[in-house]
């Protein structure tokens, strides 16, 4: 089975104009997203809607695909490119490309979800522990899957609610687990979840891979117990550097 993966990324963003473009110890935020990926795949391609980082990754020695700035999501952007570059592959990964830190043995779990045939799309959660504030958290979204490992349902909201039990124990009495924003796709399910309209409950949770589910689709959760350090704000990329600084001591 060949995998392939996507980084999309975009300039504009509303919290941190140019973040993909921002250095990280000498090295562009997309750079090192993308050195990940192709440590674990061997083969990753940037989509963009800007010549700025499509020159940068040319620069680094990167492989970029120009995308229509008009796409609502990552997802929509990576069918573009995957249809552009005549990508002849099983499955496509989309790393996010503000994601400097995602972990090789995470792109690699995601990857074996799809030894099993009825996985059509995979995803990452990560348990939270006994941390009532994170799993408090509504940009913290969880996930609850069946017994096989596939997603039932993901939201912002603490769910499940534990009946009986103070809200402070809440942590302690079920194994609440992360959504951690790395996908994969079958080749023709990708092409199929980007003609869909959206959902209602993508639509009250603002939580896209909720269409997905609400339309039938099998979403298979990998675990991991590694924590990623994602990048929304400038002040995220100065606690990313502080955190590669620890790394080296």
């Amino acid at each position: 089975m060949k995998f392939t993966a996507i980084i999309p990324a975009r300039y504009a963003s509303s919290r941190f104009p140019g973040k993909p473009l921002a250095l990280l110890e000498g090295k562009y935020v997309i750079q090192r997203v993308y050195e990940q990926a192709v440590k674990a795949l061997g083969e990753a391609y940037v989509a963009t809607d800007d010549e700025r980082i499509a020159r940068a990754v040319e620069e680094f020695g990167g492989k970029a695909v120009m995308t229509s700035p008009n796409h609502k999501s990552g997802t929509d952007r990576i069918e573009e490119a995957v249809e552009k570059l005549g990508l002849d592959c099983d499955v496509i990964v989309n790393i996010q490309g503000d994601e400097p830190f995602i972990h090789r043995s995470q792109i690699e779990t995601v990857c074996r979800c799809f030894d099993d045939p009825q996985t059509q799309i995979a995803t990452l959660g990560k348990p939270f522990g006994n941390h009532l504030e994170a799993i408090s958290n509504p940009n913290s979204p969880k996930i609850v899957t069946t017994l096989q490992g596939f997603a039932l349902y993901f939201s912002r909201s603490v769910i499940p609610f534990v009946r009986g039990k103070e809200r402070s124990e809440w942590g302690e009495s079920f194994p609440y687990l992360k959504h951690i924003g790395l996908y994969a796709y079958r080749r023709d399910i990708l092409k199929e979840i980007t003609q869909l309209p959206q959902s209602p409950l993508e639509l009250a949770e603002s939580l896209e891979q909720l269409r997905w589910l609400q339309n039938g689709y099998r979403i298979k959760v990998g675990l991991t117990d590694l924590e990623t350090v994602g990048i929304d704000t400038p002040a995220d990329l100065q606690r990313a550097e502080q955190y590669m600084r620890e790394l080296r001591e």
